[in-house]
């Protein structure tokens, strides 16, 4: 039974391109599916054609700064969720980007755990947010391929160890597909491992 995700649409605005791949790797892990955009004078026809749920905004660039590109993405859609990311930050600035109805104002460097957080109530504000069966779903699939890595195991070895297809196995890590518990039992025993261990700390 494959999970149907609401497929997130997330833009990333940041003149720094490490900031960019980092933050992309990051959130499609998670699940979302991510842009970056390192020139913040596209953003409006980005926006336009885009169909984004959220979009993460740094405050300091070149040729426009945030606030100014938060003012032109408003006139385009004034629902969009915005994060405002600085490096730099000051009270007039998150005054000004609340003004604007940013979701939120974050340091940078931030801490992931703290910005996955932002993300669900984000998520949760706009109807977006996982239900508990879909984030248990991930749960799994990160501890199980975590478990397998841990012992250098492919996922070819797994399937041999388990008797459960290699296509079958990535749907589970990658939280497309939920295991039967005689599927979780079978990818225990190969990982030498107990089923409940596969729920991480759920």
């Amino acid at each position: 039974m494959a999970i149907e995700l609401p497929a997130v649409r997330i833009l990333i605005v940041d003149d720094d391109r490490a900031i960019c791949d980092y933050m992309q790797t990051l959130l499609e892990r998670d699940g979302y599916q991510v842009k970056t955009l390192g020139d913040p004078t596209t953003v409006e026809d980005e926006v336009r054609a885009g169909g984004y749920h959220l979009i993460i905004l740094d405050l300091m660039m070149p040729k426009l700064d945030g606030i100014e590109v938060l003012k032109r993405i408003r006139k385009v859609d004034n629902d969009i969720a915005v994060v405002i990311f600085t490096g730099f930050p000051n009270l007039e600035s998150a005054v000004a980007s609340m003004k604007l109805d940013a979701v939120d104002y974050i340091k940078k460097p931030f801490n992931v755990d703290e910005f996955r957080e932002v993300l669900a109530r984000v998520m949760r504000k706009k109807g977006l947010a996982r239900t508990p069966e879909e984030q248990l779903h991930r749960v799994i699939g990160d501890t199980i391929r975590n478990l397998r890595k841990d012992k250098d195991l492919t996922l070819k070895q797994m399937a041999r160890r388990t008797g459960l297809s290699v296509s079958l196995l990535s749907q589970i890590e990658r939280a497309e597909s939920s295991a039967s518990i005689s599927s979780l039992y079978k990818i225990a025993v190969a990982l030498e491992s107990r089923i409940q261990d596969l729920f991480g700390h759920y």
